[in-house]
């Protein structure tokens, strides 16, 4: 019983007090967007896109996204409850599973997404490794969906790694941060699977090196 009552306490209390951090933060911070007209091009023309970020860089995503609505793959843990209600302090939705719980419905979940008014986020390296390197969820997702990938990054000049598979980032306020969008990634027809992930692996690793790079402008180094 105290356990349950525990539960209860941290998926109801957490969710706000975690959005109010991330809020926090956000407002502390020196940010800078660039390629964000990659994504803008789909939302003008009415169309959606599948976005991806490494999970390390998780924590101020939502934030970083200022498109027309999103659906989160998010892990059917109990982390991934405190993410899914966090999300929902910032109006964005959930879809519960991962390549190791509750794979295969959460990706019949997305594709049924796929049919609605959504952007569909995903960290393809989540939820467990190995870090920053694509697995085949959204390799799959793109091909089936015939979304075109935009990488997503968010880097920062101060902040704590903590010691996790993912090095997980908690920035520090005052410090300065960028938000990068790369060029879409599209599966074209008759190509490989090998070939679609080796490509959005490139793009993924290059969106992260031009986010440093324009840090690197202001005279500081990401962390």
């Amino acid at each position: 019983m105290k356990k349950s009552f525990g539960d209860w306490l941290l998926l109801n209390l957490a969710p706000p007090v975690a959005a109010g951090i991330i809020r926090f933060l956000r407002f502390f911070l020196r940010i800078e967007f660039i390629g964000e007209e990659h994504p803008r091009a789909f939302w003008k023309r009415g169309e959606h896109v599948i976005l991806a970020f490494w999970h390390d860089q998780l924590l101020l995503m939502v934030q970083g996204y200022r498109g027309p609505g999103a659906k989160i793959l998010i892990s059917a843990s109990k982390d991934g409850e405190l993410i899914a209600r966090t999300m929902q302090c910032f109006g964005q939705g959930a879809v519960r599973g991962s390549s190791t719980r509750g794979g295969r419905s959460a990706f019949k979940a997305m594709m049924a997404l796929a049919e609605e008014p959504f952007d569909l986020v995903i960290t393809p390296d989540g939820p467990k490794g190995p870090r920053h390197q694509i697995k085949p969820g959204v390799v799959q997702l793109a091909r089936l969906t015939g979304r075109a990938v935009i990488p997503m990054a968010f880097i920062c000049s101060r902040g704590h790694r903590f010691p996790s598979w993912d090095r997980f980032l908690l920035p520090y306020p005052f410090s300065r941060g960028v938000y990068a969008f790369g060029e879409p990634i599209v599966y074209q027809k008759g190509e490989d699977a090998e070939g679609f992930r080796v490509r959005l692996q490139q793009a993924m690793e290059e969106n992260v090196r031009r986010a440093q790079a324009r840090l690197e402008k202001s005279g500081v180094s990401a962390v």
